[in-house]
């Protein structure tokens, strides 16, 4: 049986770049042309690898096609620069510090954590699934809006057949089975950017980031553009040239999924906190991927202050992001459509008119807008915030988690959650990050007190 690897194939590869090509305008024209008279496929729609496998003489034509792709200049980057210089140049209200001293107290990172895992779980049973099988899953069981956990139980046969669970994560998230925090990319990355800032300080380089995956993060728990930057540290290619070389994912939503400690461990201070994650992002992604980070550290970091409401937090991440670039547009895009609708399934419907047809569901455009407007919809809310996000598919589990980490900050502490999200998790995280099977959140709170407090 022929092991198809996902996010990593050539074959597969070719079709994401050309799209992103079009979004970024680039003309791709004579490529696409030799890819699809030489037999070349598009891009698998939702799954990360096709099958079958590609014949040698077509595997070998997409290395070379990749890499006259990546040789093509985009017009847009003098608006979407990647380098942190331009990235301020290019923001005139890039936030300033304080000075005002904050104080940030281990229950508050104690609801971010908490937050974050059951934004997260929400998610998972249905992440990949489209829009309409969401809705109806959770309407057979009498569950719409989103107001608790999806279930099997009630579910008609030939709707479940027609829009199957997530297969990996339907034995560990459906309210049935829920027994803790299963593992999770969402939470592995948090975990480890606290032990990045163990390890190296606040100061930490990308090689630093480079360094902590390759000791401590099995590649099979990476993807898209994480994993293509991982394999590109295999190939001796050094940071942030591993965003770059074949990696088609470089704008989708990875970097965005890793911000959250960035600005829980800078409250108040958005732009260090945006600065901090600029350094982590770049090891895999560009542009809007890494806007994506900062937007959500700054977020973060505006939430942890204490000093203002969800709209605050949202103006604060729009701060360190360039205003002319496609990621402020989606997230202005968000806030307006939830402004302007009070129906939020008619605002979902907006913007899948908007980014359905165009972006892959992992994309990060797609998903700041939905992200934007959800947390805009349900005003700080926790339930409506995880909710709504989850409620609006594409990234489902993604964009619950982070929703759920702000909002989590916002309620303040632990005990403000309601029981019904945090019982569940039975105060147990699963990770395959060495040393910290089954840890507890709170434990994960203090580590991250013990981090916004460091010299």
């Amino acid at each position: 049986m022929t092991l198809r690897l996902t996010w990593v194939q050539p074959e597969d590869l070719v079709g994401h770049e050309l799209r992103q090509a079009a979004q970024d305008g680039r003309d791709t024209g004579d490529i696409g042309q030799r890819w699809h008279a030489a037999g070349g496929a598009p891009a698998p729609g939702r799954a990360g690898a096709s099958e079958p496998a590609a014949p040698a003489r077509l595997r070998a034509l997409a290395e070379r096609l990749l890499d006259e792709l990546d040789a093509l200049e985009s017009p847009l980057e003098g608006d979407e620069p990647t380098e942190l210089p331009a990235i301020r140049a290019a923001c005139p209200r890039w936030p300033a510090p304080s000075g005002v001293p904050v104080s940030l107290d281990s229950d508050r990172l104690h609801a971010a954590w908490l937050g974050r895992a059951a934004g997260c779980l929400l998610g998972k049973p249905v992440e990949k699934l489209p829009l309409a099988g969401i809705r109806a899953l959770a309407r057979a069981t009498g569950n719409w809006p989103l107001t608790t956990w999806f279930t099997a139980r009630g579910v008609p046969a030939g709707l479940a057949a027609a829009h199957p669970w997530n297969r990996r994560s339907a034995p560990t998230s459906l309210a049935e089975n829920i027994d803790g925090m299963p593992e999770d990319d969402d939470l592995n990355y948090p975990l480890l950017t606290v032990l990045l800032l163990q390890r190296s300080g606040r100061d930490f380089s990308t090689s630093d980031v480079a360094r902590l995956w390759l000791d401590e993060l099995p590649a099979g728990r990476v993807f898209t553009a994480e994993r293509v930057a991982y394999r590109n540290l295999l190939d001796g290619v050094e940071p942030p040239a591993t965003a770059r070389r074949r990696n088609p994912f470089r704008e989708w939503i990875g970097a965005q999924i890793r911000a959250d400690v960035h600005g829980w461990t800078h409250p108040g201070d958005p732009g260090a906190a945006a600065a901090q994650a600029h350094r982590d992002a770049v090891l895999t992604h560009t542009a809007n991927g890494v806007y994506g980070a900062m937007f959500t550290a700054a977020a973060l970091a505006e939430a942890a202050g204490g000093a203002t409401d969800v709209h605050g937090c949202l103006a604060a991440g729009l701060r360190v992001v360039p205003p002319r670039s496609r990621y402020a547009r989606a997230v202005r895009l968000g806030i307006g459509t939830a402004r302007a609708e009070r129906d939020f399934d008619t605002v979902v419907d907006l913007l899948h008119e908007t980014y359905g047809s165009t972006h892959h569901w992992v994309h990060v455009l797609p998903n700041a807008a939905l992200l934007a407007a959800a947390l805009t919809h349900a005003e700080g809310d926790f339930s409506r915030s995880i909710g709504c996000a989850v409620s609006g598919g594409w990234d489902t589990d993604s964009n619950g988690a982070t929703a759920g980490s702000l909002a989590g900050l916002l309620a303040g502490r632990a005990a403000a959650l309601p029981d019904r999200w945090t019982a569940p998790l039975k105060n147990r995280l699963a990770t395959s990050v060495a040393g910290f099977g089954s840890v507890g959140f709170d434990t994960l709170a203090e580590l991250t007190y013990q981090e916004v407090h460091r010299p």
